[in-house]
């Protein structure tokens, strides 16, 4: 297996980084960890330590919509290997974070040695999918791949600022969240529409629908 210098856990639950970091010393005993626990340090800490082997990825974090964190890491950092960790274990679900460039998906319900294992078949250049999972079988919903290369355009920033916009906040209040003025604010989103083929803000959170972590397809197709 090749041995993992520096991983980063990106997850918003302090007892849940724990046992990620239990699991991550037990695949890699020397590796230094990095921790994210909001969509924003994520970004930072990629940035930072684009030198990075593994990425474990909760998609439930502050500031990200949906599968916007993994569109995101997979967009600008691709040579990035990303495991999802999720409390959502759906299939479709899984298929969907595979689709979108996940190097594997690990239930949040197993335990530590199965996440380690996880980790070690990742690094090692292989999949990782529950027991029963189709390694082949990755599903997109209607529209989906659309969005993402879309999504893909925009820059660290208008990402953060999509992010809040699907949120639901006034261009002011996504002002204050990121210190900047609202002039700026407004400009980001007008190039976001203009990425995103949108005219105005509702059609920009309709898009980021096609993202969230919700059943849209006929349960005939699971």
């Amino acid at each position: 297996m090749r041995l993992a210098e520096k991983i980063i856990i990106a997850d918003d639950h302090p007892l849940f980084r724990g046992a990620l970091r239990e699991a991550v010393l037990k695949a890699c005993p020397d590796a230094t960890i990095i921790e994210a626990e909001t969509f924003a340090e994520l970004q930072e800490a990629t940035d930072q330590h684009s030198d990075a082997d593994l990425l474990l990825l909760d998609l439930n974090m502050p500031g990200a919509t949906g599968f916007s964190s993994l569109i995101f890491v997979r967009s600008k950092h691709e040579s990035l290997p990303t495991v999802v960790i999720s409390a959502l274990e759906e299939p479709w679900v899984i298929r969907r974070a595979i689709a979108h460039g996940a190097a594997g998906f690990v239930p949040k319900s197993s335990p530590v040695k199965v996440i380690s294992e996880a980790l070690t078949t990742v690094l090692e250049g292989d999949c990782w999918l529950p027991p029963g999972m189709e390694h082949g079988d990755a599903t997109l919903e209607p529209g989906e791949q659309t969005v993402a290369d879309r999504l893909a355009q925009l820059t660290p920033q208008q990402f953060r600022v999509f992010s809040m916009l699907s949120e639901g906040l006034l261009n002011k209040q996504i002002a204050y969240e990121l210190s900047v003025s609202e002039a700026t604010i407004k400009a980001h989103v007008t190039a976001i529409m203009k990425k995103l083929g949108v005219t105005n803000r509702t059609q920009a959170v309709l898009e980021a629908s096609h993202l969230a972590l919700e059943r849209k397809i006929p349960s005939s197709v699971a």
